[in-house]
């Protein structure tokens, strides 16, 4: 009996060697018909006997190519055709589209063995791909996924490419960027001017000057790097004063994890997220005496650590470097460079030499970033080998658009079950940012294929998203999220959470409800709304947002919460203040709330302590003190603090001025700041684990979320985790979407949703 079924897949299946898979495993069941690329996915009809295509359909759920994420099938019978063949058909260009565009990959290992092959024809090609690895999103402008709408369509393929390309049983049957040297993309080398260099070999002579000292942007996948040899002091040392980046960290790359954990403690886990074909630069715990420079992540305990991913830099470490620099190519707060005549122009006065190519990157975006934690790989950035993935959710949602924060920003689609993620895009302080933002935006209408009208953004009135959403012409509904309930949806989402959580949202600085700078908070919260059940009782900062880059003004005021009109005396013993002439200055805009917002952020309790304990008075980016306190931290047991909690009103206050007056006590008497750090994380670790005891009291709930720039920590993160568990809770933390800002964006976007689904949102463009 021969019958004939339909097979409709969505999700990943473009540009990820789906079809010839499809072909291949039709083939093995003798099977005839047809598989086709479609605007809403991939369409298979097999023909046969009920046995064969049973067991096609067994195969094809059980062994998907590597890159493939399929999530829907729809099979259903069709009429018998009476083919002769299976065939792979012509692509079907119109209809409305339902696709995920597959993520930029890092280059697989049977491609890396031909670049290395000398009796290869792609021997040392630096635009070596197949189906299993190379640019995805970053090369597409248009869908389907086919060579014609993607940066390629400018290259004919040669009669050897063609053969491959047509051939089912080639690994690189529509490989949409395959090429070769005789038929694709080549590097250039150019100098500070632009001016085209001539060279036999661009990649080496880019090389020899790497290992000369200078710096060359060298163009990646999406977007360009600055590279300079990780071992060359005087190097990084002009790379950081060129780029204004004075010590925040530098990511360097490494040949490989067995290099890797030379000059890190790597374990398996480690390893594993290092190796994977996403590969993200890896937040590694640094040896003692590593050959790197110190210049790249001074006063840091980790180092940011990637493998090579894209054949220019596996050959590149063919020159013999220990490490190479590789940092995303801008000035500070502007967007990754992807032109060529961009990058000459953007960073004219930083690089000695650019590296270039004629493949357009056609969409911007960073490499991702990432830790493990628990034993479990964490997302701090997510980016390139990860988005536009989408993210599956428990429920279906009408179409939201959510802006993101200020800072961290990434912006997020809702359609049905799937939240779309754009890459990373950064801090919205420059012009050029804010363009990129709306670039993103574009992209993501594209991606998803739908242009929402219900925007979500943060309750904050001065964000530029905010502002950006106020003047959205179609937008036919605006719905504001106050930031740290949106970080609690958002984990909530990422694990398929529904109904009341308690939510720990820890974080810098927030716009809470009563017009505050929130930033330590205990919610009681579900997807559509919360109530403050409970925060860090709140305290100045003196000055405003100059408190953040001179965090000696929060050690002033934790002192003055401490000690009262003493502090004074106790500042000068541990040499707080930079000057005498600032103490009765600070004492009068303490004493008449001049420019002295109210906070209840933890992020900045922890930029205080560093400065109390003695480690820094300014900061060169955002959270730096707080990186070195946990840098420094040396585990001990035999010190603790004390933390008060008090009821006020409806609230609980988690009061730290106990555990102020004892550090200042415990330096005072000798104690060192290394054990003083460790002891302040575990003090945190207790108290957060206090107020989710008699939260859970009061309410029952026993689910506990944490969320929240703070939550980059380790040492928080992993001893929350435990005190939690111990105490019999369930808790759910980021794994796939950033804890910090740039997870907001999936948040605002559910909470919007969830708000609209219950009938809580407001018609007309305000709330």
């Amino acid at each position: 009996m021969i019958k004939r079924v339909r097979c409709h897949f969505s999700g990943v299946v473009q540009g990820v060697g789906f079809r010839p898979f499809i072909y291949r495993i039709a083939r093995l069941h003798a099977l005839t018909g047809f598989v086709q690329n479609r605007p809403d996915g991939v369409v298979a009809e097999v023909e046969g006997t009920d046995p064969s295509i049973d067991a096609f359909l067994s195969d094809v759920r059980n062994h998907l190519p590597p890159l493939s994420d399929v999530t829907s099938l729809v099979t259903g019978e069709a009429p018998v055709q009476d083919d002769k063949e299976f065939r792979i058909i012509a692509s079907e260009v119109d209809g409305a589209a339902d696709l995920h565009i597959t993520p930029d990959v890092a280059i697989c290992s049977e491609c890396l063995q031909e670049l290395f092959d000398p009796t290869d024809r792609r021997y040392r090609y630096p635009f070596i791909n197949c189906t299993n690895c190379g640019p995805r999103m970053t090369i597409i402008n248009a869908i389907p996924y086919d060579r014609i709408n993607t940066s390629m369509a400018c290259f004919p393929l040669c009669p050897e490419c063609l053969k491959e390309y047509q051939n089912p049983e080639d690994r690189r049957f529509h490989a949409e960027p395959t090429a070769c040297p005789v038929c694709g993309p080549r590097l250039i080398l150019l100098d500070e001017k632009g001016r085209h260099l001539d060279s036999p070999d661009p990649l080496q002579t880019a090389g020899d000057k790497l290992l000369s000292g200078a710096i060359v942007a060298i163009k990646g996948l999406g977007g360009f790097h600055l590279c300079v040899d990780a071992g060359n002091d005087k190097a990084v040392k002009r790379l950081r004063s060129r780029k204004y980046r004075e010590e925040k960290p530098l990511a360097i790359m490494v040949k490989d994890s067995e290099y890797a954990a030379r000059i890190t403690h790597l374990s398996d886990a480690e390893r594993a997220l290092l190796e994977s074909y996403q590969s993200p630069i890896v937040l590694l715990a640094k040896r003692k005496g590593t050959p790197v420079s110190e210049g790249i992540a001074p006063g840091m305990g980790t180092l940011g650590i990637m493998l090579p991913y894209t054949p220019i830099q596996h050959l590149l470490f063919e020159r013999g470097f220990t490490a190479l620099v590789m940092t995303s190519a801008n000035q500070t707060d502007e967007p990754i460079c992807i032109g060529n005549r961009e990058a000459v122009t953007r960073l004219k006065d930083i690089a000695d030499f650019f590296l270039v190519h004629n493949r357009d990157i056609l969409v911007r975006c960073d490499d991702s970033i990432a830790m493990v934690a628990a034993d479990e790989p964490v997302l701090l950035r997510r980016s390139r080998g990860y988005a536009p993935k989408p993210l599956m959710l428990r429920d279906t949602y009408p179409e939201i658009l959510a802006l993101g924060p200020q800072l961290k920003t990434t912006i997020c689609i809702l359609k049905d079950r799937m939240a779309f993620l754009s890459p990373h895009i950064g801090d919205l302080e420059t012009p050029q940012a804010r363009d990129f933002l709306h670039e993103n935006t574009n992209l993501m209408y594209h991606i998803a294929q739908c242009h929402p009208r219900r925007v979500a953004c943060d309750l904050h009135p001065g964000y530029y998203t905010t502002q950006v959403a106020r003047k959205m012409e179609d937008a036919e509904e605006i719905i504001a999220v106050q930031h740290h309930h949106a970080h609690i949806v958002s984990c909530m989402a990422e694990h398929g959470i529904t109904g009341q959580v308690i939510g720990l949202s820890m974080d810098g600085t927030g716009y809470g409800s009563d017009s505050h700078a929130w930033g330590g908070e205990f919610l009681v919260a579900h997807e559509a709304d919360f109530t403050r059940r409970g925060h860090l009782s709140y305290y100045l900062l003196p000055g405003g947002e100059k408190s953040i880059h001179e965090p000696w003004r929060i050690a002033v005021t934790l002192l003055k919460e401490a000690f009262k009109d003493d502090w004074p005396c106790y500042a000068r013993k541990l040499h707080i203040v930079p000057e005498e002439r600032y103490y009765d200055l600070m004492d009068t805009i303490m004493g008449n709330r001049i420019n002295s917002p109210l906070t209840s952020s933890l992020g900045r309790l922890f930029d205080g302590v560093a400065v109390i304990v003695g480690l820094r008075h300014t900061v060169f980016f955002e959270g730096q003190a707080a990186m070195e306190l946990e840098a420094i931290a040396k585990k001990q047991t035999t010190l603790s603090l004390p933390f008060d909690i008090t009821e006020e009103g409806k609230s609980l206050l988690l009061d730290f001025s106990p555990a102020i007056r004892r550090i200042v006590e415990l330096l005072l008497a000798g104690e060192s700041k290394e054990s003083l750090s460790w002891t302040f994380h575990r003090c945190l670790c207790e108290a957060f684990r206090e107020m989710a005891v008699r939260i859970r009291e009061e309410t029952g709930l026993n689910r506990t979320v944490l969320s929240g720039g703070c939550f980059q920590n380790r040492i928080l993160l992993e001893g929350c985790l435990q005190e939690l568990r111990d105490a019999g809770f369930d808790v759910f933390t980021h794994r796939l979407v950033p804890t910090n800002d740039g997870g907001i964006s999936l948040g605002q976007a559910v909470c919007a949703g969830a708000r609209v689904k219950a009938g809580l949102s407001s018609p007309g463009r305000g709330v």
